[in-house]
């Protein structure tokens, strides 16, 4: 059944549901809080519909809508909306993860709740519409309108350190956003000043009706991918992230960790491959070496943290450049890879942060020295805890294993040094994962711990269609693989083409040892 105008109704539904909680000021917040969950489920539902009628052969956009928003004499600034196998699963687990933050939130944030609620749900919305975006002009109002719900949700319902964290966080990503503007504007005079359209500007480049010198390039890669960086954050652009989530609420740091990061990574290959391939061949070795520095460095970081919020900031820092490496491999494997993996990491971090949440809401700390010994007390909480775990650590039969394993086969294809190095990361991620798990569930018992009880009905609502997805993903990959493969062969023959002699650029990625190749021009 074809449902006119979906991507419209997917985006924009959950702000009409906000405005509907602000107009009904005698509402009770149980009542709120069941409107607003209804209308994140009714997103979720819609955005199934994408799903199970993707043409997975086709590399276009598809569900497309395109209507006139802002008409100058010469040009005109389009709602343009649309979806291809980067962004589907993208916009599926915005859609999937709200409704979990939504009832994550149901006893444990009980001031302000009609405001709480209108800025998850805006925050939605944002998220949303930059996985559906086409028009640049859109997306950057999109990427802009949800820095200011996750600003509200941090500063007023945040921790201790709120105000420092939320203003951190807005002003790392408003400089990379106004970074990203200049080249906005720079790419549309550079098109003859009549088309915010990527999709019109990637054909005119295809065709040649429109070319960069190497320096333009250069410096519009750049302009883009420094906004994208630290939306990722690619190190060293991550310090604001462990201040964001610590004290960020934990339906805050579901999504944040969830789908906001993701934006930064879906930017580089939606954007930065397809328009500036030859930029992003010249500097792959470079983001390359800093993708495994973070993936290192957070790694190693994460082993040393007393504060478990912190710990697995800290390792989506590290998971993180993990995906970056993927992508910047240049190869089916790699770029599949780090596309899975976005979802992936979005199920593991996310589960993690609320199962984090759940122990908080009980002790009211954090730390993991306070623990110790839960596993006696809540058998199905550490079970459940378990499980995640070892997905976020990539065990074989859970879905961290498929996105990893294919990224490593794409850097051990492209450079053995950067797969090496990359295996260590996940080694050392087991360590502090595990540890983790074992000082708080089996590790010496803390009295204070044991009044905990086991997790409830409304937690195993939550927790029950995570774990699921995981298992789906991680036994039976391939529609999630398939619907994916079309649209990154697509990116990878426009990057490939600017690697060939008449490219403007004559590069390749590192190559192995003993292998022969170009250099830049």
């Amino acid at each position: 059944m074809d449902v006119p105008f979906i991507l419209s109704w997917i985006t924009y539904l959950p702000a009409a549901v906000a405005l509907v909680l602000l107009a009904l000021p005698r509402a009770s917040n149980r009542t709120l809080r069941w409107i607003a969950l209804s209308g994140s489920l009714a997103a979720f539902l819609l955005s199934l519909h994408l799903g199970f009628h993707f043409d997975a052969s086709s590399s276009r956009m598809q569900f497309e809508e395109s209507v006139s928003w802002i008409r100058f004499p010469a040009f005109e600034i389009r709602h343009h909306l649309g979806v291809d196998g980067i962004s589907l699963f993208l916009v599926m687990l915005t859609t999937f993860l709200t409704p979990l933050a939504l009832l994550s939130s149901w006893k444990s944030v009980t001031m302000r709740v009609r405001p709480f609620l209108a800025c998850v749900l805006l925050l939605e919305t944002g998220m949303t519409g930059v996985f559906c975006a086409l028009d640049l002009v859109l997306f950057y109002v999109f990427w802009e309108v949800m820095l200011i719900p996750m600003y509200f949700l941090i500063g007023i319902w945040g921790g201790e350190r709120r105000l420092y964290a939320a203003i951190k966080f807005i002003l790392y990503t408003m400089a990379g956003s106004l970074l990203m503007l200049v080249g906005i504007l720079y790419l549309f005079f550079a098109a003859g000043g009549d088309t915010f359209s990527l999709v019109e500007i990637v054909a005119r480049l295809e065709r040649g009706a429109l070319a960069w010198s190497s320096r333009e390039e250069f410096w519009l890669f750049l302009a883009f991918g420094l906004a994208f960086a630290i939306k990722i954050p690619l190190f060293p652009f991550h310090t604001w992230l462990p201040d964001a989530h610590v004290e960020a609420p934990t339906a805050g740091s579901v999504i944040l960790a969830g789908v906001l990061l993701k934006m930064g990574t879906y930017g580089l290959v939606r954007f930065c491959l397809p328009l500036f391939p030859g930029a992003a061949l010249a500097l792959a070795p470079w983001i390359s070496v800093l993708a495994v520095v973070g993936i290192l460095y957070g790694a190693l970081v994460a082993m040393v943290q007393p504060d478990m919020k912190k710990l697995v900031a800290y390792s989506s820092v590290s998971h993180m450049g993990l995906v970056v490496l993927g992508i910047f491999t240049f190869t089916p494997h790699g770029m599949t890879g780090a596309l899975i993996q976005m979802v992936n990491h979005g199920l593991s971090t996310g589960a993690l942060f609320l199962l984090v949440g759940m122990l908080y809401d009980r002790r009211h700390t954090r730390r993991i020295a306070d623990f110790g010994g839960v596993a006696h007390t809540s058998p199905v909480f550490a079970a459940a805890f378990l499980v995640v775990t070892l997905a976020a650590i990539a065990l074989p039969g859970l879905n961290g294993f498929v996105g990893e394993i294919l990224i490593l086969a794409g850097s051990f294809a492209r450079n053995k040094v950067f797969g090496t190095l990359a295996a260590l990361g996940m080694i050392l991620g087991a360590v502090y994962m595990l540890r983790m798990y074992q000082r708080i569930f089996w590790g010496p018992k803390n009295p204070a711990n044991a009044g905990l009880g086991d997790i409830g009905t409304r937690e195993r609502i939550l927790l029950l269609p995570i774990v699921g997805l995981m298992l789906w993903i991680g036994v039976y990959s391939a529609p999630f693989l398939r619907r994916m493969d079309a649209s990154v062969a697509g990116i990878l023959e426009r990057v490939e083409s600017a690697g060939t002699p008449g490219g403007s650029y004559r590069v390749q990625f590192i190559d192995p040892p003993g292998t022969p190749g170009e250099e830049t021009k």
